[in-house]
């Protein structure tokens, strides 16, 4: 690990409803195995020696986020999320010191290892401006049309998919996020924040395993792959 890195906070931003899902609840909150999607996210963060706190951004009318036993863990600190993933990542960056580097996770992606936190955090020797974990495409890529007819095909050497953990300096992230929301400009995640700003942050290889829980399918795929993480473990 290098070591100009010596305070990291985690941001999870877990105020959407995941109406993709089709659930009653917002989809954090369902469950694999015995534990929900969220607490497994947690115990990955809050388990990891190099971060120092994790925050998270829930909804202003969240009733069950109390309910998880890591809602009281010493190192974990609740605040009110926004509308838009930027608008909470940004409201947890409202209580970061300026000198930290804030690692901001996915919810709904329990599976994340501490070998990639480990890579991603290493990975800050080669791009200081900060990284994200990423994979490769691996599969042709097509451009469809408003007919659902396929319009091309598109090169897809150089095409990643953008994972997260996104790290990157908690000061420059939290301003870039605040001028790229003024200028209305369109913000899916940390990095697409730093690239507005004329920044260029790394890419970072990580494992395929670490998927987003968005489907209803997607929940048995998780809880096979965590499971196989436990067994190999």
């Amino acid at each position: 690990m290098t070591a100009a890195i010596r305070n990291i906070v985690a941001i999870v931003p877990a105020a959407g409803i995941g109406s993709r899902m089709g659930a009653a609840i917002p989809k954090q909150y369902l469950t694999i195995g015995k534990k929900t999607i969220l607490s497994h996210t947690l115990d990955r963060l809050l388990t990891h020696p190099a971060i120092s706190q994790v925050i998270v951004a829930l909804h202003p009318e969240d009733d069950l986020f109390t309910q998880l036993s890591q809602a009281a863990h010493p190192k974990l600190t609740q605040v009110i999320g926004g509308s838009e993933r930027a608008d909470s990542v940004l409201a947890a960056l409202q209580i970061v010191d300026n000198d930290a580097w804030a690692l901001v996770h996915d919810a709904a992606r329990p599976c994340v290892t501490h070998n990639d936190i480990d890579k991603l955090i290493c990975a800050l020797n080669e791009f200081p401006q900060g990284a994200i974990l990423a994979a490769p495409v691996r599969d042709t890529m097509k451009r469809g049309n408003a007919n659902g007819t396929i319009e091309q095909t598109v090169e897809r050497n150089q095409l990643w998919h953008a994972l997260t953990p996104q790290l990157f300096p908690a000061s420059a992230l939290k301003d870039n996020l605040k001028q790229a929301l003024q200028a209305k400009a369109t913000i899916t995640d940390e990095a697409s924040a730093m690239e507005w700003a004329g920044m260029c942050p790394g890419l970072v290889t990580g494992r395929v395993d670490n998927i987003k829980v968005t489907h209803p399918d997607d929940l048995e795929l998780a809880q096979l792959f965590l499971t196989q993480q436990t067994i190999l473990k």
